[in-house]
């Protein structure tokens, strides 16, 4: 690729459904398997042709969404990134139209509640016009799919299709040759108005696209996870812990503590006379004392004593002391039983 990568990530929502804990942050700052998803998001992209050659562009909200530049700059300070405030929730669409400007040559657009696992070298000697990467469900009646030909190239872009023949499920995350082509047919979706309850889609900019004569084919990928739910957190939680992240051998050595593999102990937490696991995650400077904790997160600085917690989400600083079975509690919180 010659010209600039840019890649492109909304995360202006409300993150209703990972409520409590983006009542204090975005979504993407929310743990996962030890570290916060957004690091998981990047971690996405090692493989990107040319990293030098790529700009990040950040659809941020207008409540919290002031921590992402601080953490990117912290955490990130090699990454070019670009950000923009999206004032008002008009969809997926109205997200990338406000970016317009800065949409030119080769553009990945993916969701921040999307992780994938996929290699995106390809990129460099692609043809189509655009990639929508994909995952076959055994229902995709909740989804949006892709509808294909005899070749592979993409027909069109349903949104939560009635039947069961088109089971390709899009993941959230596409590839577009010229980012200008995707802002003229956004263009075009809006002046037409084609919305859905004050809400303008990608699909149908996408379809538009297509009408115009775009070639654009799928890209399918094994597997896709999501941070979107607390549940959805800790099921990928557990993935992650199975596949990579598990630090068992090395949590072993804490004395008296008793370690069900696989889990994921920050090496700054403080965890004695407890037994943690399996698919638990333990971030940094938290501490847990006479527990026991089966499939859970417990965020940055977290506190809990005298618990059993199953599949629970303790918050950044929260405390817990008692014996509660599930806790889902923000940050800086406390339950005493």
């Amino acid at each position: 690729m010659s010209d600039t990568l840019k890649i492109v990530i909304p995360m202006a929502g409300w993150g209703t459904r990972m409520r409590p804990h983006t009542w204090s942050k975005p979504k993407p700052l929310v743990g996962v398997a030890g570290k916060p998803s957004f690091d998981h998001l990047m971690d996405m992209f090692q493989s990107i042709p040319n990293p030098k050659n790529t700009e990040y562009i950040f659809i941020i909200g207008p409540f919290l969404g002031e921590q992402i530049p601080i953490y990117v700059k912290k955490n990130y300070p090699e990454v070019k990134a670009h950000y923009i405030v999206q004032e008002e929730m008009k969809g997926q669409s109205h997200a990338l139209w406000l970016a317009r400007h800065l949409l030119s040559g080769p553009t990945i657009m993916v969701f921040s509640d999307t992780l994938l696992e996929t290699d995106f070298s390809f990129l460099a000697t692609e043809k189509s016009d655009g990639v929508a990467w994909v995952k076959a469900v055994p229902d995709p009646r909740r989804f949006g799919v892709a509808e294909i030909n005899q070749e592979g190239g993409i027909i069109r872009l349903i949104e939560k299709p009635q039947t069961m023949e088109n089971n390709l499920a899009l993941v959230g995350c596409y590839y577009f040759k010229k980012g200008e082509n995707l802002v003229a047919a956004i263009n075009e979706q809006m002046k037409r108005d084609i919305q859905l309850k004050g809400e303008y889609f990608l699909v149908d900019a996408i379809n538009i696209m297509i009408d115009y004569g775009a070639q654009m084919r799928t890209n399918s990928v094994d597997v896709w996870l999501d941070t979107g739910t607390i549940e959805a957190t800790l099921e990928t939680n557990t993935y992650m812990l199975e596949h990579g992240r598990d630090n068992s051998a090395e949590a072993e050595k804490r004395a008296g503590v008793t370690i069900v593999p696989p889990v994921y102990i920050h090496p700054s937490a403080k965890v004695e006379e407890s037994v943690v696991g399996p698919h638990v995650s333990v971030s940094a400077d938290c501490e847990v004392h006479g527990c026991v904790i089966r499939n859970s997160i417990l965020d940055d600085g977290a506190a809990v004593t005298d618990s059993v917690l199953t599949g629970s989400f303790i918050g950044r600083h929260a405390k817990v002391e008692g014996h509660p079975k599930t806790v889902n509690i923000g940050d800086n919180s406390s339950i005493q039983l």
